[in-house]
This record gives C-alpha cells, sequence and structure tokens, in this order.
C-alpha cells in the first residue's frame, strides 16, 4: 500500500470531493464501513482488503483487483464490477442488487445469503462459488461457468496447495426466472434450489445435485443433464424437449405435464415419478427403470 495513501487519506480525499481513486495501489487497506458510494476504482489494486461492510453503491471498479478481500456485509447496489478480479473474495450478505460483474473471476468467492438480485454474471467465472442461500432472482448468468473443478486453486488462488474436487455451492439459491442459457454448472450443488421459470436453454448440468429442487415451469430445452440427480425435484410445466438425460436419477420426481419431446433418458432411474399428462414423443427410454412410476400418458 502507498505509504501516502492510508485508509484516513482516502476519507479525507472523499469528505472533500474527490470520487477518482483509480489506478492506486490500495492492497490491504482497512476501509471497513465506510461510505465510499459513486466512486471511480477502475484498475485499482483492493487485494487483501479490509472491506467489511463498506458502502460503493453505483461506484465503478472495473477490472479491480479485488482477490482475497474481505467484504462481509458490504453494499455495492448498482456497482460495475466488469471484469474485476475477486477470486477468494468474501461477500457474504452482501447487496449487489442490480450490480454488473459481466466477465468477472470469483473464483473461489464467498457469496453465501448475498442479495444478487437482477445482477449481470454474464461469462463470469464462477467455479467453486458458494451461493448458498443467495438471492438470484431475474439474474443473468448466460454463458457463466460453474462447473465443478478437480483441484481447487488457479493461478491467483491463496492456498493453491489443496488439491480436491470442489464444487459450486448453490444450495437454496432463488434462482428463480434466471437466465441461465448455455451456463455451465457441471457437478454443482444445487440441493433445495429454487430454479422456477428460469431459463436453462443448452445449459450443461451434467453430474448436478439437483434433489428437492423446484424447477417448475423452467425452460431446458436441449438441456445437458446426463447423472444428475433429480431425486424429488418438482418439474411440473417444464420444457425439457431435446434433453439429455443419459443415468439421471429421477426417483421421486414430479414430473407432470413436462415437455420431453425428442429426449433422450437412456438408463435413468426413475421409479415412483409423476408423469401424468407429460409428453414422452419420440422419446428414447432404452433400460429406464420406470418402476412403480404413476399416471404415464
Amino acid at each position: 500500500m502507498d505509504a501516502a495513501l492510508t485508509s484516513q487519506d482516502i476519507l479525507r480525499r472523499y469528505a472533500k470531493g474527490d470520487r477518482d481513486f483509480s489506478g492506486l495501489n490500495l492492497n490491504g487497506i482497512k476501509l471497513s464501513g465506510a461510505n465510499l458510494s459513486r466512486t471511480d476504482w477502475l484498475d485499482v489494486n483492493l487485494s487483501k482488503a479490509y472491506l467489511n461492510s463498506i458502502v460503493l453503491t453505483f461506484s465503478c471498479l472495473t477490472r479491480a483487483n479485488m482477490r482475497g478481500a474481505l467484504m462481509v456485509g458490504a453494499n455495492l447496489c448498482g456497482a460495475n464490477l466488469n471484469q474485476a478480479s475477486m477470486s477468494n473474495i468474501n461477500l457474504s450478505n452482501a447487496d449487489l442488487h442490480g450490480a454488473s460483474l459481466q466477465g468477472a473471476t470469483l473464483f473461489g468467492a464467498n457469496l453465501s445469503l448475498a442479495n444478487l438480485m437482477d445482477t449481470n454474471l454474464i461469462d463470469a467465472d464462477m467455479r467453486t462459488v458458494n451461493l448458498s442461500g443467495a438471492n438470484l432472482v431475474g439474474a443473468c448468468m448466460k454463458g457463466a461457468n460453474l462447473r465443478q473443478e478437480r483441484a481447487i486453486g488457479d493461478q491467483h488462488e491463496i492456498d493453491a496447495g489443496k488439491k480436491k474436487r470442489s464444487t459450486a455451492n448453490l444450495t437454496g439459491a432463488n434462482l428463480s426466472g434466471a437466465d441461465l442459457r448455455g451456463a455451465n454448472l457441471s457437478g454443482a450443488d444445487l440441493h433445495k434450489a429454487d430454479l422456477r421459470g428460469a431459463n436453462l436453454q443448452e445449459a450443461t448440468l451434467s453430474g448436478v445435485n439437483l434433489s428437492e429442487a423446484k424447477l417448475n415451469n423452467a425452460n431446458m430445452q436441449g438441456v445437458f443433464l446426463s447423472e444428475a440427480n433429480l431425486s424429488c425435484a418438482t418439474l411440473s410445466g417444464a420444457i425439457l424437449n431435446n434433453a439429455k438425460l443419459e443415468r439421471a436419477i429421477l426417483i421421486d420426481a414430479d414430473l407432470n405435464g413436462v415437455s420431453l419431446r425428442s429426449a433422450i433418458m437412456a438408463d435413468i432411474k426413475a421409479s415412483r415419478v409423476q408423469m401424468q399428462s407429460t409428453d414422452l414423443t419420440d422419446v428414447k427410454l432404452t433400460r429406464a427403470d420406470l418402476r412403480a412410476t404413476a399416471h404415464v400418458s
């Protein structure tokens, strides 16, 4: 951190009307609780900074380096975080309503219980991110990458020595109405997630855990769900035309009114599944286990 730029210097400059802090090296700075709304931080270095409960509403942090920063409870509503480097950042309980994180790197970030309503997460790197309990209603995650990682750690990881398989944690996340077209969520944990009305066209969800998830009226045309766990999930009214569900687990799932035209469902386990008024036109059910399935029509 530059010797001439302490936290007090930043606060003093802000109080005098200065709103541009772009390009500064503020590594490790302590600004927790500060109100610095409507400020510019382009290309700033805020890595490992202490920013808990900071207020940065409608601020511009494009390309900012925020790796490993502590931002628990931060207010970033309407902020521009496009292309920001945010690996391993802690944004739990943060408010990012309406923020833009297009192309941002959120590898290993903690966003548990965060408010991400209406956020722009297009093409964001969200591998191994923790979104448990987060609110993603109306978020746009088109092309986002949440795929399972064989080993924790990228070139900016703090503890790159960890070597175990890790998944994006979206347990109980609210993704109703979210745009996930083309997103890669392979291996992600979406247990009890709310995806009602979400757009998952052409998304990759191979090996995901969607047990007890709510997928009512979701658009899942062409989705890849090979080896996914959909046990006890509710999919009534969903569209899964041309979906790939090889070896998926659908035990006790609700598929009432689902459209599965031309879907591939070879080797699925679907005992006790509800399928009233389900459209199975041209579905491939080779070696499918449908024991005690109710109301197939």
